[in-house]
Order: structure tokens, then sequence, then C-alpha cells
């Protein structure tokens, strides 16, 4: 009996043991990773000073200034429209600052983007007629001795067809970011992956100024027309005849200029959200790795969107004395609008990137596509409002430097 006892005690003995180093094992195993997440994070750097720069291609569309003399324009002409396109690409300069408390997951965030791009455009387009030769014919007789003259006469162009357009253009705009967000996904994509949401505010500004003079001849032309004087008489014993044929030149031809003004404004503030995430696919974070960078964004602006406007046009015709015409020069003096306009508007804004990143432990250079779109946000009209949108997308690349452990 007492052997039983004993092998009983024993077995018992063990299978506490066996528990207890188990456990122990846990423990230290627990340990061990917690102090291991700690050091990480006590390597980590609680602040991020990020500068970086885009080249953008703009969505900046408005109405073409385009007055009604533009209709005359020679077909074998550019037409002025195509040079008055607002610019199409500019440069961005971004610049974030980011603070992660210690022992903290909360991320709070502020970042600048500034841009702006401008064009200036000068075209000329004209004919260069030669000169138009005319003449002046008499034929004489004399008791029917006939003597003929024919003398010429040379007739410049007084202005040829031509088309001036001088166009300049520039916009700015200005895109603040404050937000407080959190990393939601810690390890959703695998060890070292983040999934951050992140709540806030965002500003706008956007500026755009437009310059348009337009000079145009656009129907000018040679005519001429043939006049004809014919006498005889009688003098002594002798008889006279004349006749005399003149080609005559004539250059009628209209000449325009038109002006064109324009100041747009938008300005915003309104509630945002976004949404990054990151996954490590080579490397390590101590060594150097990449990782793969994405993430969407979406505003609502309130504001207020200001227009001004103001623009004329001149028109004379020359006559040249051409028959059928009443004056030498008319002049037609348009009315000159001036337009003021000034309304609250809603602008709804989304936007994304993807892109890489190259990771230190305490620098990352990154490099990618974004985009970002406020719809509605200019009044591009010239006499009425009309909504257009503005957009920057393009490549990207940035440099982040972390300080504080």
């Amino acid at each position: 009996m007492s052997e039983l006892i004993q092998k009983h005690d024993s077995r018992a003995t063990i299978r506490w043991k066996l528990l207890t180093g188990a456990s122990a094992l846990v423990l230290t195993a627990y340990v061990s990773a917690a102090s291991l997440a700690n050091a990480e994070d006590s390597d980590r750097p609680q602040i991020w000073i990020e500068l970086g720069g885009q080249f953008s291609r703009l969505q900046d569309a408005q109405e073409i200034f385009a007055p009604p003399f533009v209709a005359l324009t020679p077909p074998d002409f550019t037409p002025p429209q195509k040079f008055e396109k607002p610019p199409i690409y500019g440069l961005d300069e971004t610049a974030a600052l980011t603070f992660q408390p210690e022992g903290s997951d909360w991320i709070f965030s502020a970042s600048l983007r500034y841009g702006r791009a401008s064009n200036s455009r000068h075209s000329r387009q004209q004919s260069n007629p030669a000169p138009y030769i005319g003449y002046l014919r008499i034929h004489r007789s004399r008791n029917g001795h006939v003597r003929d003259f024919t003398n010429y006469y040379t007739k410049y162009a007084l202005s040829p067809r031509a088309v001036d357009v001088t166009a300049r253009q520039n916009e700015t705009h200005t895109i603040l970011d404050f937000q407080a967000g959190k990393d939601w996904g810690i390890g959703l994509f695998g060890h070292g992956s983040s999934s951050t949401l992140n709540f806030g505010v965002r500003f706008a500004q956007f500026k755009s100024k437009s310059r348009i003079d337009l000079a145009e001849n656009p129907d000018w032309q040679f005519q001429t027309q043939l006049t004809h004087f014919s006498t005889s008489y009688s003098y002594g014993s002798s008889h006279y005849s004349l006749h005399r044929t003149r080609q005559a030149v004539y250059q009628p031809f209209h000449s325009f200029a038109g002006a064109f003004r324009a100041n747009r404004s938008f300005k915003g503030l309104g509630p945002s959200v976004s949404w990054k995430s990151s996954l490590p696919f080579a490397g390590n974070q101590q060594d150097g790795g990449l990782t793969f960078d994405w993430g969407v964004n979406a505003a609502l602006l309130f504001g207020r969107q200001k227009t001004k406007t103001q623009h004329h046009t001149t028109g004379r015709f020359h006559s040249s004395y051409a028959p059928g015409t009443s004056l030498p020069v008319t002049y037609q003096h348009p009315a000159t609008p001036d337009r003021a306009r000034s309304r609250n508007v809603i602008v709804p804004n989304v936007g994304g990137f993807a892109g890489v990143s190259f990771n230190y432990a305490d620098a990352k250079v990154s490099f990618g596509y974004k985009a970002d779109f406020f719809f509605g946000a200019i009044d591009g009209g010239i006499d009425a409002r009309k909504n257009e949108n503005r957009g920057f997308y393009g490549p990207y690349a940035s440099i982040s430097i972390g300080l504080g452990d």
C-alpha cells in the first residue's frame, strides 16, 4: 500500500512541476515580447517632419473669352481661343508635422500644401500680301492719228489680315490639414503594417487671375473698280477724241480689339477624414525596408466663392473710300460690363494616393502618385455664374525625418 501511495505522490509532483514549468515559460515569453514591444515603441521617434513636392496636372476649367468678332477669324489662322487655356501643369510644395505621444497610439498631425502655376502666351498670325499694281489707260485720237498711254501705280497694303493674342494667367492654391488619428489595424496585414484612421478639419484656398488681350484684322483685302471716261470735240479743222480707263484700288477692312480681366477665388473650411495604410514587403525598419503605402481622404468644405470679371471690345471699319461705303472710319463701342459675384457654397473634396516608401528607424523616403479633387469650387463663368471643378493629380516625392526617441 505504501508503494502505491508513493507512486501516486511522485506522479502528482511531476504533473505539478510540468505545469509550473510551462506557466513559467509562457510568462517569460510574454514578458520578453512585452519588453521587445516596449523597446520598439521607445525607439520609435515621437515627432516626424516631412518635406516634399508634387508635379501636378491641373484641372482648372473656365469659360473662354470669345467676343463676337472671333467668328470672323480667317480659316487658315488658328482661332485665338486656343491660346487662352489656363496653365496645365504646376508645382506643389508640401510640409507636414506628425506627433505621437510616448506610450500612446494616438497620432496628431498638421500639414501644408502650397502650389502655383502660370503661363504667358503671345501669338501673332498675319498674312504678307504683295503690293497691288493698278493702272490708268488713255486712248487719244486726233484726225484719226491714235496714241495710247498706260500708267501703272503701286498700292501697298494698309494692314494685312492678322490675329494677335496675348494671354497671361496664373493660379495658386493652399491646403491646410489638422488631424488626429489612431492606428486601428496594427498587424492587420502582417507584422509591421499599420492602418490609421484620422479625423480633423481641412482649409482650402484657391485664387486665379486672367489677363487676355485680342486684336484682329480678319477681312482685309484689295478691291478694284474700273471707271471709264470718254469725250470728243472739234477744234478748228481738227477733231479730237479721248477715252480713259482707270482701275481704282481700295482696301476696306475691319479691325477689332478686345480685353478681358478676371479674378476668381474660393476659401473654405470643413470636416475631413482620411485613412492611411502601410504594408512592408521587403527588408526591415532597422536596417532599411520597403513598404507599400496607400490611402484615401474626403472633406466637406463650407466657404465663399468670388468672381470679378471685366471685358470690352472695340470695332473699327476702314473704308478706304471704297464704293458703297459711307464713312472712312466707323467706331463701335459696345457696353463694357463689369461683373462681381459672391456666393456661399459647399464643396465636396475627395482624394487618394498610392506609393512606395524606403524606411529606416528615424527616416523615410517616399515616391508615388497623388490626386485631390474639389467639386464646384470655382466660379469659372464670365457674364454668368458657372461652377467648375478644381483638381491636382500627379507624381510626388517626400522625405521624412524622425526626432525624439
